[in-house]
C-alpha cells in the first residue's frame, strides 16, 4: 500500500537504523549522523510544505440550507414528477448523499441535536417543544458548546436567518449575531440576514438559511407559485397510504412544494455568486426531517428520518469531491464536518464525524429516536444498519394515530373516516389500529416501504436479537433520557397550550393539581379517538 505521508515513513526508516547501531564508536556513527541530520530537514521541509498546502488564504465560509419537513422526492434522488433543476446541478457538481438517517422524526428534537453535535436523548432535550418559557427552562451542561458558539470562538460571523427551535434555554447572542422574534410555542426565530450583515467582508461566516420545504403549502398564495402543476392522475402514492383524492391532492402539493425549494436554492446561490461568496462557501443542503404525512414525519420509517443531502463547494472539489456515497451516515455528521472543513477542532463529546476524512468509514448503525411531540406522549426507538431497520414502541398499548395537533387536517380526518368505514385494506389500516407492534424488524433491501414485520419471523431471529441488542447497549451507555418521566413543568406547558385535547394519562395529575389551566384554541373535541380506539 502507498503511504500518504512518503517522506514520515523515511524518516521512521532511518531512525530505526540509528537506533539498531546506538552502541557502536562515534566514527561508525558519523555517517548516520549525517544522515539523521539530512533526514531531520527533509522531514521538517516536507511537513512544513504539507501543512501550508493545507492552509488555505481565507478561512471557507459554511452555509447550511436547512429545509423543513422534506423526504428523498427530488428529481436528483429519481422522482420524475418534480422538476428541480437547480438542487439536481448542485448533486451533480457536488456531492449526494443517499443514506442519510436523521436523529429524530420532528423538528425541535433534531435541531437540537444538530447544533450539539448530541443525540437528544443524551441531553435530555428530546421532547418536541420543550423550554419554552421561563417555568419551563432547560438549560445545557456548561461542558456542551453548540456549533454556531465554537465557530464565534474561531472568529466566524454567525447568523441563523429563520426557524431555531431549540429545546434548551439560551441567550440567542451567544450563538448568532442580528436580531430575533420569540413564538410561544416555536422559540426563538431570526429575522432574516445574511453575510451582507457583516461590518468586516472578509469576515468567514456560518450560516444558517432555513427553508419552508414542504411547509410552502400552507402560504395563501401557493396556488399562484406553482409554475409546474404536478399531473395528479401520475401520482404513485406509497403503500401504506390510500388512493383517495384528497391524499392524492396532499402529495401532489407536497411535489409542488419542492419545485418552490429549488427555486428558494436558486435565489440564495445567485446571491452568494452576486456577492462573490459562491467560490470560497461549503454548502450543506439538507432537510430537517421527512415529509408532514400521518406515518412519515413523527414516526421512525424511512419517510420520517431518511432526508436529501448534498454538499458541495464550487470552490475546492479537491475537498468536496463530486460523485454519490452511498454509506449509512448520520446527520450528526453534518456539524462535525463543518467544524473539521474550517480547521476548529471537533469536541470529543461529538458524536457525528468529518465526512470528508480520509478515515471516515460508514456507520454500523443510527439511532433515531421519537419522543413527545407537542402534547401526544410517545417513546419510540430505531436501529437504523446497512440493510435493516429495528424498531422498538415502548408504548405498544396506545395507538400510531393517538391524538395530536395533525387531528384538524383534512388529511387526517380524510384517511380516519376511510379507517372507520373499513376501506382501508390490512397494509393502510395498520397505523391506525388501536395497538402497535412491540417490535418491528424490516428488510430494507426486499421491503424498502416497511411494510412486512419480520420480527415474529423465525428464519430473521439472529437480525432480531442482534438488533435489539444494540438498543439495548446505547440506551445504557447513554443513558437515553426518555426512560425517565419528563418534568412536571413542560408537560404544564404542553396543558396549558393544548387544553383538552392533551388527553394523554399523564396529564391527569396536573388537571388536578391546576385546575386553572384551561381549554385553547387549538382543543378538539375526543368523540372521534374514542371511536378509533375502541374499533
Amino acid at each position: 500500500m502507498v503511504s500518504t505521508y512518503p517522506h514520515r515513513d523515511y524518516c521512521r526508516l532511518q531512525n530505526s537504523k540509528l537506533i539498531k547501531y546506538r552502541k557502536t564508536n562515534m566514527n561508525q556513527l558519523r555517517p548516520y549522523v549525517a544522515l539523521l541530520v539530512m533526514t531531520f530537514l527533509l522531514c521538517s521541509c516536507a511537513q512544513k510544505t504539507e501543512q501550508i498546502a493545507k492552509t488555505p488564504d481565507k478561512k471557507p465560509n459554511i452555509l447550511w440550507i436547512y429545509v423543513e419537513d422534506i423526504s428523498q422526492d427530488l428529481g436528483t434522488y429519481g422522482e420524475p414528477l418534480v422538476k428541480t433543476p437547480v438542487i439536481d446541478d448542485l448533486a451533480n457538481k457536488g456531492v449526494k448523499f443517499t443514506n442519510t438517517i436523521m436523529p429524530a422524526p420532528v423538528c425541535s428534537a433534531v435541531r437540537s441535536a444538530m447544533i450539539t453535535g448530541v443525540m437528544q436523548t443524551t441531553l435530555g432535550v428530546h421532547n418536541h417543544h420543550s423550554a419554552r418559557t421561563e417555568e419551563s427552562a432547560f438549560y445545557l451542561p456548561e461542558t456542551i458548546t453548540t456549533v454556531p458558539e465554537l465557530f464565534k470562538k474561531a472568529g466566524y460571523f454567525t447568523f441563523n436567518s429563520g426557524k431555531e427551535d431549540y429545546n434548551f434555554s439560551y441567550d440567542r447572542k451567544d450563538l448568532y449575531e442580528g436580531d430575533y422574534m420569540v413564538h410561544p410555542l416555536y422559540g426563538k426565530s431570526g429575522v432574516p440576514i445574511d453575510w451582507n450583515s457583516r461590518q468586516d467582508k472578509d469576515q468567514p461566516f456560518f450560516g444558517q438559511i432555513q427553508l419552508k420545504g414542504g411547509k410552502h403549502i400552507f402560504s395563501s398564495t401557493f396556488k399562484d407559485r406553482v409554475k409546474f402543476p404536478i399531473d395528479r392522475s401520475k401520482i404513485k402514492l406509497p403503500p401504506y397510504y390510500p388512493n383517495d383524492p384528497v391524499v392524492v391532492e396532499e402529495w401532489a402539493r407536497y411535489l409542488e412544494s419542492l419545485q418552490m425549494t429549488d427555486r428558494d436554492v436558486g435565489e440564495i446561490l445567485q446571491r452568494l455568486k452576486d456577492d462573490g461568496e459562491l467560490d470560497n462557501t461549503l454548502i450543506f443542503f439538507f432537510a430537517d426531517h421527512g415529509t408532514r404525512f400521518l406515518r412519515h414525519k413523527q414516526f421512525l420509517y424511512e419517510g420520517g428520518i431518511k432526508v436529501p443531502f448534498i454538499a458541495y463547494w464550487k470552490g475546492n472539489p479537491n475537498i468536496v469531491v463530486p460523485g454519490v456515497r452511498d454509506e449509512l451516515i448520520s446527520g450528526l455528521d453534518i456539524g462535525a464536518t463543518s467544524l473539521a472543513v474550517a480547521g476548529i477542532d471537533i469536541p470529543e463529546y461529538f458524536e457525528g464525524e468529518n465526512l470528508f476524512s480520509g478515515h471516515y468509514k460508514s456507520k454500523d448503525y443510527v439511532i433515531s429516536a421519537r419522543d413527545r411531540c407537542d402534547f401526544t406522549i410517545d417513546r419510540i426507538r430505531s436501529v437504523r444498519t446497512e440493510r435493516y431497520k429495528y424498531i422498538k414502541n415502548f408504548f405498544p398499548e396506545r395507538s400510531a394515530m393517538q391524538p395530536s395537533y395533525r387531528d384538524e387536517w383534512e388529511l387526517t380526518n380524510v384517511s380516519r373516516q376511510l379507517y372507520l368505514d373499513g376501506k382501508l385494506n390490512d397494509i393502510q389500516a395498520k397505523h391506525w389500529l388501536p395497538q402497535r407492534d412491540v417490535e418491528e424488524l424490516y428488510d430494507l433491501v426486499n421491503d424498502p416501504d416497511e411494510i412486512n414485520n419480520l420480527a415474529n419471523d423465525p428464519n430473521y431471529a439472529a437480525e432480531l436479537i442482534h438488533h435489539r441488542e444494540i438498543l439495548t447497549s446505547w440506551i445504557k451507555q447513554t443513558d437515553d433520557k426518555g426512560q425517565y418521566p419528563e418534568r412536571e413543568e413542560s408537560l404544564k406547558l404542553m396543558l396549558g397550550i393544548w387544553g383538552d385535547t392533551a388527553i394523554n394519562p399523564e396529564y391527569d395529575l396536573l388537571r388536578a393539581k391546576y385546575p386553572d389551566l384551561s381549554g385553547s384554541q387549538y382543543s378538539l373535541k375526543n368523540e372521534r379517538f374514542k371511536k378509533v380506539t375502541q374499533k
